[in-house]
């Protein structure tokens, strides 16, 4: 099993967290809590919900932190957790899985362009465009790296809903980046004129 070392101060912070130390968790807290709320923002377009998804899932860390043995990393450890507490979320608030009617998009996108000119921020708001169900799917496989199985056990739907789900996303943020790639050689074209 790969043990991944950890570093003196971590290990003294995890251990004063284990007994309850405010001010441990605190310092957990702001070390993480900007990288977690992104991935609570990659499934849950709201910012109010976003973040409430966040602090209940520090709750549940400093509430199990007992499970934590150190296997793998404490980041990694918590992103599980904050990816599960936005999966519930969910499934307790959305129809997820609602089928949307895309048709296929007439011709790629220009990939190259695109990589030049988009930013991580421009790529996630697009991202956010795709219905509940193609994001989180797309999400869990591209993103966090589940398999189909483990996403239909995640998300309690049939395996090859998950298949459909990600190549429904696919055809989607193509037909999105096709849009955003209009825009973008508008404003150059204006910009050269």
């Amino acid at each position: 099993m790969l043990q991944i070392k950890k570093s003196r101060s971590e290990e003294k912070l995890i251990e004063a967290c284990r007994k309850g130390d405010r001010k441990s968790q605190r310092e957990v807290y702001e070390k993480y809590a900007p990288l977690m709320y992104a991935v609570c923002r990659r499934y849950v377009m709201e910012l109010q919900e976003a973040e409430d998804i966040l602090v209940c899932g520090f709750t549940k860390v400093f509430r199990k932190i007992d499970q934590f043995k150190g296997d793998g990393s404490f980041e990694g450890w918590i992103r599980r957790i904050m990816v599960n507490e936005s999966l519930t979320y969910i499934r307790k608030n959305k129809s997820m899985f609602l089928e949307v009617e895309i048709e296929k998009a007439e011709r790629e996108p220009d990939y190259a362009q695109m990589h030049n000119q988009l930013e991580v921020e421009d790529l996630q708001k697009i991202i956010d465009q795709l219905p509940t169900g193609y994001k989180t799917v797309f999400n869990l496989y591209a993103i966090e790296g589940f398999s189909h199985k483990e996403i239909a056990e995640k998300l309690g739907i049939n395996e090859n809903t998950s298949k459909s789900q990600l190549s429904r996303a696919r055809v989607h943020l193509q037909k999105l980046l096709l849009q955003a790639e209009d825009v973008m050689n508008n404003k150059l074209m204006r910009n050269e004129g």
